[in-house]
């Protein structure tokens, strides 16, 4: 049943001791805050690293061309290593645990793309059709390139959905052909980038097969991307590895060699990322908790105090009856009250300064600071049990007060 009689004797005892109540709110209300900030924006800060993996895909092994610094076998440092179809024919076949592979070619400059009377000036990439499982982009009409465009050098084009805005205004731009350099494409299919990169939305794709043999290729690569499934870190190492031992042998340059091709691991990046911010988490644990508990002591601190400035009234309460229980009860609820009002003002502020700043505040390496809302109701738990632990020993030190022993005390 609600004793009004006890509720109003609390908040009659908070009122006496304004300065070290607000104080010891303060100092819970300041740690659920720092708790909440520093998990909203540790989650902001993953967020945003996840994102710009997730422009391509995070299984992924790229390979890049480079130039030898170190002599191998009588051939001096020095000599430039280029990539061809055959690279990618072979990788395609003697490699184990790839999923997709992918060459890219890369045509850089003033490429201008023509239709009726609009022109705009975009770069173009040639690719193979397992490219769309790598670079993750979003097809908004049509479709991809595919086998038959690789296969028979068909005049396919992928356009942005900038470059549809451009060109087409408010025209269908599926079957329709448009220029490149004076040579008609058709356009397959119009596809957008999620994270708004600038530099994908400049691009239009073709089958690399028929930018080489209409962009002068010949059978270059500039680059080759495979996906590797499944495979965790140790196996995406592993494959990373012999890939590097087979291209080596393949254009006769020393093993060791890393400035003779460059290979980036994106599962290996990936994990380093998700072991640092496993870190992270965890730091941020230690510091809202240990903060937490600094409050926490507050209000244990106080509730001593309390208790000794309530000596006599306490022995004048047990002589007229009072149990124990009764005692430890209200001095349980006042601690309960000091650190859940505190905590839940503390909690308030969190989450609406990450409100605010999730609002305001997006970079490519900062999105969406939020709360996880199993730590705000965690956290309101963790503190109801700390305000009751605050708040027992002093209750249990005013229930064993002997009535005489009290009412002697000045």
């Amino acid at each position: 049943m609600f004793d009004i009689d006890k509720w109003q004797e609390i908040f009659n005892t908070i009122e006496k001791n304004k300065l070290r109540t607000f104080l010891t709110g303060f100092s819970v209300a300041w740690g659920i805050f720092m708790l909440i900030i520093l998990q909203g924006s540790g989650i902001g800060l993953q967020k945003g690293v996840e994102n710009e993996f997730r422009s391509s895909a995070t299984n992924a092994i790229w390979i890049w061309n480079g130039q030898t610094s170190k002599p191998y076998k009588g051939t001096k440092p020095g000599r430039q290593i280029s990539m061809t179809n055959d690279d990618y024919s072979f990788l395609n076949t003697h490699v184990n645990g790839l999923d997709n592979i992918s060459g890219r070619y890369n045509i850089w400059g003033s490429n201008t793309l023509t239709f009726k009377n609009q022109s705009g000036s975009f770069n173009i990439r040639g690719v193979h059709p397992d490219y769309q499982e790598v670079e993750k982009l979003t097809l908004m009409k049509g479709r991809f390139l595919n086998a038959n465009d690789q296969n028979q050098t068909r005049k396919s084009v992928l356009i942005s959905k900038l470059v549809e805005e451009a060109l087409f205004k408010h025209e269908d731009p599926i079957g329709k052909y448009v220029g490149i350099n004076g040579i008609p494409f058709k356009v397959v299919g119009v596809f957008d980038d999620d994270d708004g990169r600038d530099d994908n939305m400049q691009l239009v794709y073709v089958s690399i097969a028929t930018a080489q043999a209409v962009f002068g290729g010949q059978r270059n690569i500039h680059g080759m991307v495979v996906t590797v499934g499944d495979a965790n870190e140790a196996e995406a190492i592993a494959i990373e590895d012999e890939l590097k031992a087979k291209m080596a042998a393949r254009h006769k340059y020393d093993p060791t060699d890393e400035r003779a091709m460059f290979f980036w691991n994106s599962v290996e990046e990936f994990a380093r990322f998700q072991k640092l911010f496993a870190s992270i988490r965890m730091f941020i644990w230690v510091i809202g908790i240990g903060t937490i508990i600094a409050g926490v002591v507050g209000v244990s601190n106080i509730m001593m105090i309390v208790v000794k400035d309530r000596t006599k009234e306490i022995g004048v309460r047990k002589a007229l009856g009072a149990t124990p229980r009764s005692i430890i009860s209200l001095i349980l609820q006042e601690a309960v009250l000091i650190t859940a009002f505190a905590g839940y003002i503390g909690l308030v502020l969190g989450v609406g300064l990450l409100e605010l700043i999730s609002d305001q505040i997006q970079t490519p390496f900062f999105r969406e600071p939020e709360v996880d809302i199993t730590i705000a109701i965690g956290a309101t738990i963790l503190l109801i049990i700390a305000g009751a632990l605050a708040g027992f020993f002093p209750a249990r030190r005013a229930a064993s007060i002997k009535p005489i022993e009290a009412l002697r005390d000045e």
